[in-house]
């Protein structure tokens, strides 16, 4: 079993949801931490729950679109605690909309975080890691990052990308001190999908979480337990959630129809039908 007490972790993301999760599970198992978020009235807050714990915490407020405000926000860190042994990739936002339609500012928004911020963070904190005994870095995907969904294009391309990326460091890092791990969550009660940029006017964002809120089984703090339990079990796929799961089977056995067993393209072609009848 991996032993917590004493290391550092950065987590990017935690202000709440998996990232604010994960944070508290490790301050439980004595492991100090730097935390990172554009909100810092969550952080804040968090600090002083975690700081209770008896384990020491660092809070920044961070863009991790900012590739130079990542690399001080990694050298801070350093200096404070002169080690880092972990790093969770976790900040992301949604956007939803049609290719047809959305923006390419949009696009490049998501990106800018959901790709970009991983790759930004793993080249900020890995000389750290590199120098830690046993160092980890876990990079969260997405379901969407095994499968595509409509009106999710960008959300699914930077997601596959962050599996891309994630699949190729832990190659790369193979046989070092450093053990990669890329994160699929599947419907997580977070607020993502609440603070969700939503463009499209094919439905509309109190549908939208509603259905997601009836689809969304796995708490915050059970996917925070699985994750640190596939960190422990050496996973380099962890998946979360039954859902996750499910569909991972069902994508791989039926790559070129899961969307039709799924029904995915079935609201498409009937809204398609109801504009074509109006």
């Amino acid at each position: 079993m991996k032993q917590y007490n004493g290391l550092v972790a950065v987590v990017t993301g935690a202000a709440s949801g998996i990232g604010k999760a994960i944070a508290i599970k490790l301050a439980e198992k004595g492991c100090h931490l730097a935390l990172a978020d554009k909100y810092m009235d969550g952080l804040e807050t968090l600090q002083q729950q975690i700081e209770a714990k008896g384990v020491e915490c660092f809070i920044a407020s961070l863009d991790v679109s900012d590739n130079l405000a990542f690399i001080e926000f990694a050298q801070h860190t350093h200096n404070k605690f002169k080690r880092i042994d972990m790093l969770f990739n976790n900040a992301g936002v949604s956007l939803i909309d049609s290719v047809e339609n959305q923006s390419l500012e949009d696009f490049h928004w998501l990106m800018n975080i959901n790709f970009w911020g991983v790759v930004h963070g793993t080249n900020a904190v890995l000389p750290y890691l590199k120098a830690s005994p046993s160092a980890n870095i876990v990079n969260i995907s997405s379901l969407f990052g095994l499968l595509s969904l409509p009106l999710q294009s960008a959300y699914n391309a930077s997601k596959y990308a962050v599996r891309g990326f994630t699949e190729a460091l832990k190659m790369e890092m193979a046989g070092s001190n450093v053990a990669v791990h890329c994160v699929h969550p599947g419907g997580i009660k977070t607020n993502i999908t609440n603070s969700a940029k939503v463009s499209t006017h094919a439905i509309t964002k109190s549908q939208i979480i509603a259905d997601f809120n009836k689809q969304a089984k796995t708490t915050a703090e059970q996917a925070a337990d699985i994750i640190l339990a596939g960190i422990e079990n050496k996973q380099r796929r962890i998946l979360v959630g039954g859902d996750a799961k499910l569909l991972d089977r069902i994508s791989r056995w039926f790559p070129s129809s899961y969307e039709k067993i799924l029904g995915f393209e079935k609201g498409v072609i009937n809204k398609r039908k109801e504009l074509l009848n109006k």
